[in-house]
Order: C-alpha cells, then sequence, then structure tokens
C-alpha cells in the first residue's frame, strides 16, 4: 500500500514533536518527503534526528510547495505565516493540518476558511483537548445532569512567566502574535464551543506592557454562551506558584472542575471536590490519527477551519476589548 506523503513547514516544538513523537507511530501510513524552516542549521540537525528516509530539505516553503508532490502538510510556523503557507497550499490540491490560531487576524481566518471550501479538500486545525479522556468525561457528565443546570463557569489562564520555560522564540511574548490568550487560551475556547455550545458575547479588559511590541500581562473577561451562561475569565503572567489552566463548571446541584488541562474533579453541592478516572479504553488521539482514518476513507473526528474562524471570532473579542459586551453571533459561521 503506498503511503501518504507529508511535509513539515516549522520545526519549533511543535513541528519537532509531529517528526519524533507522532510520525514514528504511524510509518505505515505516511511518509515525511520533506522538511522546512528558516534555520538550516536546525533543519539538517532535525532531519539527521528524525532518521528513516531523508527527507528533502527546504528554507523557503514556496519553493518546497512548488518542488515537492504532496497529499498532507503540517503547518506549525508562526502564525503571522499560517495564511500565505496554507493558501498556497489549497492552490496545490494539498490537504492542510495546521496549529492554532487558524491565522494571524479574523480577515485572515475567513479568507482561509474560503479558499478552504474551494479547494475541496480536507482543512483541520490542531485542536485536540475536546478529544482528551478528561474531556469527553466532562462532557459525558454535563449531558448526564451530574451536576443539575449549568449556573456559571470560570476558566483561569494563569502563568506564574510567560512564556514557559520551554517555550523561548522570537515571537511568543509579541502582541502581534504571542500572548497566552492567542497560545493557550484559543484551545479552551474551542473546546468551551465544542463542549458547551457557541460563545456569542464576550466583554474583555486587557492590560499590557509598557513596551508596546509585548503580549498581554492580565486579562479579565465574560464569555457568555448562547443560552445566557457566563464564563469568568482570569489571565496572568505573574501567578505565585505553579500556572493554573483549569476550567471550573458550577451547576444547581454541584460543581465539576477541569484541573491543569486533564485532571478532573466533581463534587455535590456544598462537598469536596473529588477525583474522577476518565481513562479511555481507545483514545481518539492524536489527531494525526484521526486525519490518516479520513485520508482512508473511514470516519474520523477533527476540528476544520470552521471550528479554526469560529474559534477566532472570540479570540480576536478577548485580545481587542470594545466598549461594554461584542455580539459575535454576527460572525459566527455554520458549516
Amino acid at each position: 500500500m503506498s503511503k501518504w506523503k507529508l511535509a513539515v513547514i516549522g520545526l519549533g516544538h511543535m513541528g519537532k514533536h509531529m517528526i519524533h513523537r507522532l510520525l514514528p507511530q504511524f510509518t505505515d501510513k505516511i511518509e515525511l518527503v520533506a522538511l522546512c524552516d528558516n534555520d538550516e542549521a536546525s533543519l539538517r540537525r532535525e532531519a539527521e534526528a528524525a532518521g528513516g528516509n531523508a527527507p528533502a530539505l527546504y528554507t523557503d516553503y514556496r519553493l518546497l510547495l512548488e518542488e515537492i508532490p504532496l497529499d498532507l502538510v503540517y503547518i506549525a510556523v508562526p502564525p503571522s505565516l499560517h495564511y500565505d503557507v496554507a493558501r498556497i497550499a489549497f492552490e496545490k490540491g494539498i490537504h492542510v493540518f495546521c496549529e492554532k490560531p487558524l491565522a494571524n487576524s479574523l480577515a485572515e481566518a475567513k479568507r482561509l476558511l474560503e479558499l478552504a471550501e474551494q479547494a475541496r479538500v480536507n482543512h483541520v486545525i490542531h485542536f485536540s483537548l475536546p478529544l482528551d479522556p478528561a474531556v469527553q468525561k466532562l462532557q459525558s457528565l454535563v449531558q448526564e445532569r451530574a451536576i443539575g443546570s449549568i449556573q456559571r463557569m470560570e476558566l483561569y489562564l494563569e502563568f506564574p512567566q510567560w512564556p514557559r520555560a520551554w517555550q523561548q522564540n522570537a515571537w511568543i511574548t509579541s502582541r502581534h502574535e504571542g500572548g497566552y490568550l492567542l497560545e493557550v487560551g484559543i484551545h479552551w475556547i474551542n473546546m468551551i464551543q465544542q463542549v458547551f455550545g457557541p460563545i456569542t458575547h464576550v466583554q474583555s479588559e486587557v492590560e499590557f506592557p509598557a513596551d508596546s511590541k509585548q503580549c498581554e500581562s492580565t486579562v479579565k473577561a465574560t464569555m457568555r454562551l448562547h443560552h445566557g451562561v457566563d464564563i469568568q475569565v482570569s489571565g496572568t503572567d505573574h501567578r505565585e506558584g505553579e500556572e493554573r489552566v483549569s476550567l471550573v463548571v458550577h451547576g444547581d446541584e454541584g460543581t465539576i472542575a477541569l484541573e491543569n488541562w486533564r485532571h478532573l474533579f466533581k463534587g455535590g453541592k456544598g462537598e469536596e471536590l473529588q477525583p474522577v478516572p476518565a481513562e479511555a479504553e481507545e483514545s481518539k488521539l492524536p489527531i494525526l490519527k484521526q486525519i490518516l482514518r479520513i485520508l482512508d476513507g473511514e470516519p474520523g473526528q477533527v476540528y476544520d477551519f470552521y471550528d479554526g474562524y469560529n474559534a477566532q471570532v472570540v479570540l480576536e473579542a478577548l485580545r481587542k476589548p470594545g466598549e461594554g459586551f461584542t455580539d459575535l453571533r454576527p460572525l459566527l459561521q455554520s458549516k
């Protein structure tokens, strides 16, 4: 059986994770045929470490997309480059797997969604949180009304420092394409949209450092769901102690907390929260597994550029506050 031909563009943290951790799990189905990064020394070093058949190496993604026959491209460059890479891939009829956020502005995200539909290829955004076993369990508890009717929620995006120690690069702290809202918050926006439904209104207050090039420091916001439940957002880059990235859901009969991405707790009203097991018989992750199923003509669960665009609508409302609540309903897209 022939293998799907993949190129990885961008060898930061996620690009390296793809070639060293994910691709080795699927060597029977996919072949890494090309790598691209603007750092030639890093490019050669990572290609050698990846082993296997030597991929073609490029420092210019435009040349790669022009010269190498591909089935799928993984876009792991900074957000400001997502639009151009994906645009060229769609013109070539290549399936696209893109890191989040979808683009670097809402206008770019909308245009990418249009190009994706015109290209009639698979378009996937790298949202994995909704498929995590802990989130799947959270969703089932909500559907079973395990804590009764949901009254309110709290989302914590709180860090002792930004960027985190393992996350050093040239753009992660920039106001243009960095910050924890963009890097981390976007995952939770999408997860909330998938589990609880559309976020239709946003009110946000953002404090920035004196340096106009630096990303947000403090965020206080409210995201309102379509049925009127409010989610209070607390963001900071100077939390005391360890980081907290968590969602707490309060119902009229109890509380569910998803702490630090995948630790689930539940308690009745007035009771102490207790851990909830969330093991899955077969994990739906990684997303690459789902993409390969779809390419093979089998059922698979992914989040496409519609999901990426709708998450970006909320992200931009949080990052660029208006007066009072912003009504997002005219901007949201239906599949």
